[in-house]
């Protein structure tokens, strides 16, 4: 298992904020104590031509402008160059896939509510949108999202809206933020799960949706990999727990299929056991 971390992601933060530095500075010192033998490898920021697949460039001169995105998404200084290192850890975790390796970004900001022309949600830039979009452009015929966030992936879905060679697969509470994913429409497959579903139900809907991506026969999948679907996560009302995500990570295991994974949502304390356990069951194979 290859981790992919930057001590950049930890220097913002809003006061009270939920997106806080402390899901990855503990996540990294609970893997890091309990993983020895997981591989902790460096990577570049993403290039702007590659952030140009799914953003205008006036999308990216707005996120150096000093003013807040929305109530929820502050503008903090540097957050351009943080996204687009968070960018990066994506595109390592691809290459390292196709390269026959287990990758996992565990890096913040995330990214699937940016849309092409809005950062919001916590997200500036797409990491995973501009992940698929760049394998496309590098030979992949058919690449496959899945997202199990708790939220609806809004800025994935409409950025990769048409997109033929490429699928968007997500299960989310619903309702919840921002709202979106109540229907499948073309090539997004959405999967709304009420709130305080049983786990056993909620594992159902994912197992289908799973299915759903396989069926798709991508030649690469990026996994959106949310954490707050989990029982104690303050922002949502979902009953996942932790074996559950050990499971999802059991179906990465099972597939021949290159897979890169990155981290989303997650705001409960127990966020580093959530992550264990779910890149333990991927990477017992």
């Amino acid at each position: 298992m290859i981790i992919y971390t930057d001590k950049k992601c930890l220097t913002y933060h809003s006061p009270g904020h939920p997106e806080r530095p402390a899901r990855i500075e503990a996540t990294v010192a609970w893997l890091k104590e309990r993983q020895s033998d997981w591989r902790w490898d460096p990577f570049e920021p993403a290039p702007e031509a590659s952030l140009l697949r799914a953003h205008p460039e006036t999308h990216l001169d707005r996120l150096r402008e000093e003013r807040a995105f929305d109530a929820d998404t502050a503008y903090h200084e540097g957050i351009f160059d943080i996204a687009r290192m968070a960018t990066g850890g994506t595109l390592a975790a691809v290459a390292a896939a196709l390269n026959g390796e287990k990758a996992f970004s565990l890096m913040r900001p995330p990214g699937h509510h940016a849309e092409q022309t809005r950062a919001m949600g916590f997200c500036y830039l797409n990491h995973v949108a501009i992940a698929a979009l760049g394998a496309l452009k590098e030979g992949i015929e058919r690449v496959a999202v899945w997202d199990f966030d708790a939220h609806h992936g809004n800025g994935t879905e409409a950025i990769l809206e048409g997109v033929k060679e490429a699928l968007y697969v997500s299960v989310h509470q619903h309702p919840c933020y921002p709202g979106t994913g109540t229907v499948s429409l073309g090539n997004a497959l959405n999967f709304p799960v009420a709130p305080g579903t049983p786990p056993e139900g909620h594992m159902k809907v994912l197992a289908e949706s799973w299915e759903a991506v396989r069926a798709f026969e991508p030649q690469l999948i990026l996994v959106s990999a949310g954490f707050d679907a989990y029982e104690l996560d303050p922002l949502t009302d979902m009953r996942l727990r932790s074996v559950d995500f050990e499971t999802l990570g059991k179906w990465l295991a099972g597939t021949k299929i290159p897979v890169a994974t990155t981290l989303e949502g997650g705001y409960s304390d127990d966020l580093p056991l959530l992550v264990e356990a779910f890149l333990k069951g991927w990477s017992r194979s």
